[in-house]
């Protein structure tokens, strides 16, 4: 069995739109919500929380018989606008590890970490540090799974759900596989599974007996693909085609700091890290990058977020101290719980080049 020795990370947030609501609206919370529509316009349910799903209320269903298994389910109007602001949010925290992400949906991506250097190129550290990334700035859980390939990667995120991470080394991967229903399987749907089930094949372990030429002959080209999975290969690479935008850091605090020098002091700390993740990514691309703006962000105690940004394409840490004086009137008394800077990314033909290391004017 050959096993590919990349480092991939899907991450799936629990219950996304519902998860959304119930933060931002603790009378939601503890109790069945789904985010759908109104049960007497035919209404559909887009997701729901947990205790809803324990009357068997799921996804694509209608609302009105949704209502039926749980009289008590509250059915919420779904705010895709918020629901699409904070999933660049979470898009912003995968960019900080990788720059291989190909997002599947609102809710979840894979990303590719085989190269990155963060947590000591450990994947389930990164993992881990994204998921409670996630849970302190936004207030949301997410479940992660780690594998060496993409769909083993997707089932394994499934595995220790809600808020978990389920990891599937290559020595574990052959076995974990040979295991797997084939329901799991990306592709295999109510139909092929009937197909596979009137052939005596429930489990990934079925398929590795079965005759390869009688699968193709059965399902056709997908009879290849089920082959492969069956074994454990997927040496699909990561889909990923949009240019980056930007590059940040941030740092959430234990304790709040009320006093603008209390910011500064984190500069220097979040300008060597922010420099280490410029490298890194010029390394990547094979190019320096090009700046385009240069931003700060502040969090206040009250989780308002505030964020200063203007064009700068000459990045300059004393710019920096200029963005944050100007975030921290914006305070206006209340605790700071992060501290963060980042760049604007321009494309490579506009800007002008960013000199690195950083510039300090200040000296």
């Amino acid at each position: 069995m050959r096993v590919s020795m990349r480092k991939i990370i899907h991450v799936d947030m629990d219950c996304f739109y519902a998860a959304v609501e119930m933060r931002d609206n603790p009378a939601l919370q503890n109790i069945p919500i789904a985010i759908g529509g109104s049960s007497d316009r035919r209404g559909v349910i887009s997701t729901c929380n947990y205790p809803a799903r324990k009357f068997g209320v799921r996804s694509a269903m209608a609302t009105a018989y949704a209502l039926k298994l749980c009289p008590d389910l509250t059915v919420v109007k779904g705010r895709m606008d918020v629901y699409a602001n904070e999933s660049q949010k979470i898009r912003k925290i995968f960019a900080d590890y990788t720059d291989l992400i190909e997002p599947l949906s609102l809710d979840e991506a894979y990303l590719d970490v085989t190269d990155s250097q963060f947590c000591g190129g450990s994947a389930t550290l990164i993992a881990e540090e994204i998921r409670t990334r996630i849970q302190q700035e936004l207030g949301l859980t997410a479940s992660a799974g780690v594998a060496p390939c993409k769909f083993v990667a997707k089932v394994a995120s499934d595995e220790n759900k809600p808020d978990g991470i389920c990891v599937i080394t290559p020595a574990e991967l052959d076995d974990f596989v040979r295991r797997m229903p084939l329901t799991k399987i990306p592709g295999v749907g109510k139909v092929t599974m009937q197909k596979l089930q009137r052939l005596g094949l429930n489990t990934c372990d079925d398929v590795r007996s079965y005759p390869f030429e009688r699968i193709q002959k059965e399902l056709g080209k997908f009879g290849s693909v089920l082959w492969e999975r069956a074994h454990g290969i997927d040496e699909r690479e990561l889909s990923v085609s949009r240019e980056r935008k930007s590059i940040g850091v941030e740092r959430t605090l234990s304790d709040d700091i009320h006093t603008l020098d209390e910011v500064k002091d984190f500069l220097p700390h979040l300008l060597a890290k922010l420099n280490e993740r410029i490298d890194n990514h010029s390394k990547r691309i094979g190019k320096q990058v090009r700046v385009r703006t240069q931003g700060v962000k502040l969090k206040f105690n009250d989780f308002q977020l505030t964020t200063v940004e203007h064009r700068h394409s000459k990045l300059e840490a004393g710019y920096f101290e200029t963005l944050m004086e100007e975030a921290f009137e914006r305070a206006k008394g209340r605790g700071i719980r992060l501290v963060g800077l980042h760049i604007g990314l321009a494309s490579n033909h506009t800007s002008l080049q960013l000199p690195l290391p950083f510039e300090d004017n200040n000296d």
